[in-house]
């Protein structure tokens, strides 16, 4: 009976321990976003990238220049995708629909602003 209960004790214990491993695993491996945005230099990639990384709650963020879409990886717990594109604009980039800040888009460098029409 001792045994029993030992075996019974021990499986119990590692069927929980597997059960917390699992959900802090899936905490862990977050929700990804892809927003189009008004990035349009590596410049332009680097602030971006860089500024999306220090915000609390994403874990990666990577911009291809060729479609100007951001993929970020984030915790849908501390932040929403509505954030991250806030975050964009006042990066002074376009993100989605949403326009950039204006005295955001004003202190970004020359190349990093969008050429005027006409001005092409």
């Amino acid at each position: 009976m001792k045994a029993y209960m030992k075996s019974f004790t021990a499986a119990t214990l590692l069927i929980l321990f597997l059960a917390m491993g699992i959900e802090a695993s899936a905490k862990t491996k977050g929700s990804v976003v892809i927003i189009q945005t008004s990035a349009i230099c590596e410049s332009c990639k680097a602030r971006l990238e860089k500024t999306l990384k220090a915000t609390p709650g994403i874990m990666e963020a990577e911009l291809n220049l060729t479609n100007k879409k951001v993929k970020v990886k984030y915790d849908p717990t501390k932040l929403s995708e509505n954030q991250i594109r806030l975050v964009i604009t006042q990066t002074g980039y376009d993100a989605d629909d949403m326009k950039a800040d204006a005295k955001a888009y004003e202190k970004l460098p020359h190349c990093c602003q969008k050429p005027e029409k006409g001005k092409e």
